[in-house]
């Protein structure tokens, strides 16, 4: 017998596994128990070529693998390297005592080489939490399973290196923890990144960027096709601060989980950016799947999440939004449990006034009728717009204006710092953005005068506002207060954040407000 600790992805968390190995005097087969996926069954074969192929024999023996716990599915060829070290353990080619305090992860080549897998900080970050000294893990994601920095991380290009390691021989190179300095191929500001100052024009629409930045807030967009709804989108990444460490981790150890990060990539700098197709399945958005794995919208953690075309997305999953925006989070049920996934996101959403794009525009002639508009607006429901905090329209700017280079504003560099000193003030405050305030301190956070509680109190009895909409309008005041420096809230705070929920006025220099989405 011999027991070795591995590691396995569960969703994006990593879960201990104690590999079990047996040999017993019967025909020669290996059998691996413990409710084994496909992937972890299929071990067997690689485990047998890649020992062979280091010169060592192979048990002619049943050899029986137990992957504790049993209750909980294994998927993934990460066990890989555990089993064979088990195995060559329980055979006497190597001393259990080398095996104390270490765990093992990686996927086996035929010939014996380690190759990564998916989810290395996860699983680094679930060993740590076991009491695990030393992980020996494939080489080509070492760095990124060094980021916590507590666990000694060891690199295995190769089992016979691994051999000669627990055999005393040759040890393996130990992998430096993460820091904090950004690497030279991931800077925290991207210099090829796309400038707010591009886009001429939309004055009204690229201040409400900048609010939405500062507060972290959500910021629907609707306006003609081609005024610059998705170039506004694009910009707002640029905005935004770089993640913290502790926001780093998290967001890398999701995106590790999707095998998303390169192997010089051990720790995101820049705020993630996904912008899903409107075609999108309930599971690619959301997350599910067997085994679970993470959505777009977990992919987007402490990052932007933009919906383009809004009304084109299922129902069904932009309903089930409501609840993620809420939360900050999305539950996956399934028959063998509960799956919480990660969602703190800004949303970022855009969407056309009609079915054609022109209604009222100004540009050409709307070709659909008054049923068809009334169909195509119907696709979002009050509730869910009701959970946005800024509904900004973006009228088409004049091709004169576009030759001229009218109003191209502040540029992205020049704004970042007024977003950044913005939210380190909220963070002082509170200890998060406007956006996630909670209502049980709404009041005493926002400091609002008594003229700007009156003010607020006529326009949610003149444009039938609802209390989540009037709440989300006090977090929008906080924010503009705090990019001004202001102590509290006033009546001009107020006003401007009454402009981005009234979308009969919209609040633009143009009169845009005329192609609005009406009814929230």
């Amino acid at each position: 017998m011999s027991r070795v600790i591995g590691a396995s992805l569960h969703g994006i968390d990593g879960v201990v596994v104690e590999v079990e190995v047996g040999l017993s005097s019967q025909l020669p087969r290996i059998d691996i128990v413990g409710l084994p996926e496909a992937s972890v069954r299929e071990s067997a074969a690689r485990v047998r070529s890649a020992i062979r192929a280091v010169g060592r024999r192979f048990p002619d023996r049943r050899v029986t693998v137990n992957l504790a716990p049993a209750s909980l599915r294994k998927a993934g060829a990460g066990l890989d390297l555990a089993i064979a070290v088990g195995i060559l353990a329980a055979s006497g080619e190597v001393p259990g005592e080398a095996l104390d305090g270490c765990a093992f992860v990686g996927e086996l080549a035929l010939d014996g080489r380690v190759r990564p897998v998916p989810g290395a900080l996860a699983l680094a970050l679930a060993l740590e939490r076991a009491d695990r000294r030393e992980l020996v893990i494939a080489e080509a994601c070492a760095r990124q399973a060094a980021v916590g920095g507590e666990l000694q991380v060891l690199a295995a290009p190769h089992l016979a290196d691994v051999l000669a390691h627990l055999l005393g021989g040759e040890p393996l190179a130990r992998v430096e923890p993460v820091g904090d300095e950004p690497d030279e191929a991931d800077e925290v500001v991207d210099p090829g990144a796309p400038c707010l100052s591009e886009i001429r024009g939309q004055e009204h629409a690229k201040r409400a960027l900048v609010v939405a930045a500062a507060g972290g807030h959500g910021i629907f967009l609707h306006g003609a096709p081609g005024a610059g709804k998705t170039m506004l989108a694009k910009r707002l990444p640029g905005l935004l601060p770089p993640l913290r460490r502790d926001e780093a981790i998290e967001a890398s150890r999701i995106h590790g989980s999707a095998g998303l990060l390169t192997p010089d990539q051990a720790l995101l700098r820049r705020r993630p950016f996904r912008a899903p197709h409107h075609t999108a399945s309930s599971a690619g958005l959301l997350g599910g799947g067997r085994p679970v794995h993470a959505g777009e919208i977990s992919l987007a953690h402490h990052g932007v999440l933009f919906l383009d075309e809004l009304p084109e997305f299922d129902r069904r999953c932009l309903e089930a939004l409501r609840q993620v925006i809420e939360d900050r989070s999305v539950a996956i049920a399934r028959a063998d449990g509960l799956t919480r996934l990660p969602a703190d996101f800004m949303l970022v959403a855009a969407a056309n006034p009609c079915p054609c794009g022109f209604l009222r525009s100004g540009l050409r002639d709307c070709r659909c009728d008054d049923a068809a508009v009334a169909r195509y607006r119907r696709r979002l429901s009050g509730p869910l717009l009701d959970r946005i905090d800024l509904h900004v329209p973006v009228p088409p700017v004049r091709w004169r204006a576009l030759l001229d280079g009218e109003g191209s504003g502040a540029t992205t560099a020049e704004l970042r710092p007024l977003v950044a000193r913005a939210r380190a003030l909220q963070i002082e405050r509170a200890g998060v953005v406007n956006a996630r305030l909670p209502d049980r301190s709404l009041e005493t956070r926002v400091a609002a005068s008594a003229s700007a509680r009156a003010l607020l109190a006529r326009a949610v009895d003149r444009l039938g506002l609802s209390a989540r909409a009037a709440r989300r309008c006090l977090r929008v005041a906080r924010t503009l207060a705090d990019l001004e420096g202001a102590p509290g809230v006033d009546e001009p705070h107020v006003a401007e954040a009454l402009g981005y929920r009234d979308e009969g006025s919209g609040g633009g220099p143009s009169g845009s407000g005329s192609n609005g989405w009406a009814g929230t």
